[in-house]
């Protein structure tokens, strides 16, 4: 997330900028360490048949980290044509400093914490922290893993590397990415971190080192303090925000051919999952070119074109949202900035059609001024009207592009968008958040209502037909119908959100007001006291265009807090209940996250 970030730390830099690699060839990307592998004893199940070279894209490697010895410092080493820096600490008087400073903002400054940013609420239950967990065999103990599954499925989530000190909001947590490796009808679970440059800077110093953005500035005098600490951390070289200070704990995404984890206050990490199940950072994209450069954890990839189409944004200046794309062979484009946004707005997502980009200006941004009111500077503006901004997706600059208000309409999370009458008419299919204003404290009170927007493109007007009155989101699709007009939708039922009490399947050609039980034609409750995460679908035969949208298998991660057991969960798209093909049995926890990605075996062969 990117609320301060390219601001406050774009004021700092280290006095002696430490060199650091900016390119490497895909075949030179050097693991931060070797691979972790464990041997693997898999339980019998079920089997059953297993049915272009591109451009490389640049990676920045992280720098290589060894055991702490001693005093401070630096050696340089040549690694297969890639220079490495290699930075040996220990605990120094600075760090103690430090530290002290913290507890002492934690204890005397900060005012009492409201539970949203309490770490004693919001790490709690299964969303606690976890450590990281090798590959490890998992029992399938109930159906048999389909061979179209064979692959991984990964999914992404905060988890902090130590407790915080003061204030925590979950969004603030280390991106940690929990795989399921399957394989002929055999099951490998690996959790384990992203590698980020602020994950590598805090584990080498051994506490925590960058502010959390979303929870650390809540009131004026605490704000003035952290901020004082954190630009003499950058001053003394604890770590260099230029090398990026994001969490990568979003999403996941696969384009010019890389797996990338993805958080939208950074540039993504690429990342491999081994033949093995283990999961390895293979270091930070760094093709932008610019320094404090950020990407959004949802970008959008043109399975016709292999085009990756991306956004930024900015909550301090102007250009408030920036567009671009990405070649199918990972080459930047360039970008295309937006001032006909006037003021920062947090744009989480967007959708992406045949011909348009279309993004959702909402009413949520930052205001400086809430700190000192002992409020989060993310927050509501009431008297701003939401907006839809559509522009050509090859567009050279914002002259073509156009908005439309639409009152009372915030979307975080598009799960389709299509093009309908030649073009004149956009339907864009996203859950609307309500009431807005609780969006970061209280999701007790958040309804998530899956909508159906129709826009007129000539009348430039909209219409909207909510789909169903349970509370949806995380929706998902058949990717093969990206920017296509599709019928089915399924999403997680809010417990509140990101815990799913079950998932739904949504039919988008009925009609709400004449169906009972609105569009859902299939549901499937996980039990009392059981809560997943976002559902994802993967197609039985994703290269056979004759097989219907709904042909394939919805895939999640589900914990029973009764037993304080994580499981995987293969359930059948098709059938009316959603009925249960594979359960497996995993061996380590899976806190609740955000968002997941299958990536078949072929794509991971390549990687």
């Amino acid at each position: 997330m990117e609320p301060l970030s390219s601001y406050f730390f774009s004021k700092f830099q280290h006095p002696t900028n430490i060199p650091f690699p900016s390119t490497a060839a895909n075949h030179l990307l050097t693991p931060l360490r070797p691979p972790r592998i464990s041997p693997l004893n898999f339980s019998s199940v079920r089997n059953e048949e297993r049915p272009q070279e591109s451009e490389t894209i640049t990676i920045q490697p992280l720098r290589k980290v060894t055991k702490c010895t001693g005093q401070l410092s630096t050696k340089r080493s040549s690694i297969q044509g890639t220079e490495l820096v290699e930075t040996r600490l220990k605990p120094s008087l600075f760090t103690f400093i430090f530290n002290s400073l913290d507890r002492f903002i934690a204890e005397f400054l900060d005012p009492p914490l409201r539970p949203s940013i309490d770490p004693k609420y919001v790490l709690s239950g299964n969303f606690a922290r976890v450590d990281e967990l090798s590959p490890t065999e998992s029992e399938v103990i109930q159906g048999y893993l389909p061979s179209c599954l064979d692959g991984a499925y990964i999914r992404n989530g905060p988890n902090p590397q130590f407790i915080p000190c003061g204030p925590y909001h979950l969004f603030d947590g280390d991106g940690m990415l929990h795989s399921i490796r399957i394989s002929q009808g055999k099951a490998t679970f690996c959790s384990r971190y992203v590698e980020t440059y602020k994950y590598m800077v805090e584990r080498r110093i051994g506490s925590p080192v960058f502010p959390n953005l979303f929870s650390a500035f809540n009131c004026l005098a605490a704000s003035l303090v952290r901020c004082a600490v954190t630009a003499a951390r950058v001053l003394t070289g604890q770590f260099n925000p230029i090398n990026g200070i994001g969490l990568a704990n979003t999403s996941l995404a696969l384009f010019g051919g890389n797996l990338f984890a993805l958080g939208e206050s950074d540039l993504p990490y690429a990342v491999k999952v081994t033949s093995e199940g283990d999961i390895i950072t293979l270091g930070r994209h760094d093709s932008f070119g610019k320094p404090f450069s950020t990407m959004t954890a949802h970008p959008k990839i043109d399975s016709d074109t292999g085009e990756a189409f991306a956004f930024r944004y900015s909550s301090t200046m102007p250009p408030f949202l920036t567009f671009f794309r990405i070649s199918a062979n990972g080459i930047k484009q360039k970008d295309v900035p937006i001032f006909s946004m006037k003021k920062a707005s947090f744009i989480h997502d967007f959708a992406l059609t045949k011909n348009y980009a279309i993004f959702p200006e909402t009413q949520i941004g930052m205001n400086l001024s809430e700190i000192i009111k002992g409020r989060s500077p993310m927050g509501v503006d009431p008297n701003k009207v939401p907006r839809l901004g559509f522009i050509p997706r090859y567009a050279e600059d914002e002259s073509e592009m156009w908005w439309i208000d639409v009152p009372g309409l915030t979307i975080l999370h598009v799960i389709n968008a299509w093009e309908e009458d030649d073009g004149n008419t956009i339907v864009l299919v996203a859950p609307n958040v309500s009431p807005v204003e609780h969006i970061f404290d209280n999701m007790d009170m958040i309804h998530f209502s899956l909508e159906k927007i129709t826009v007129d493109i000539k009348a430039e007007t909209v219409s909207r037909h909510p789909v169903s009155t349970k509370s949806l989101e995380f929706g998902v699709i058949n990717s093969a119908y990206l920017r296509k007009k599709n019928k089915y939708v399924y999403a997680a039922i809010g417990a509140p959100m990101p815990r799913a009490a079950g998932v739904v399947k949504v039919d988008l050609t009925l009609s709400a007001e004449t169906e009972c039980g609105g569009c859902v034609v299939a549901s499937r409750l996980y039990g009392t006291g059981c809560y997943g995460s976002e559902p994802f679908f993967v197609p039985r035969e994703p290269n056979n265009p004759e097989v219907e949208e709904d042909d394939g298998y919805v895939v999640t991660y589900v914990h029973n807090e009764n037993s304080n057991q994580s499981s995987f969960l293969v359930m059948d798209a098709k059938s009316p209940s959603l009925d249960i093909v594979a359960v497996v049995k995993l061996p380590g926890r899976v806190p609740y996250g955000f968002h997941g990605l299958f990536v078949p075996e072929s794509d991971l062969n390549k990687l």
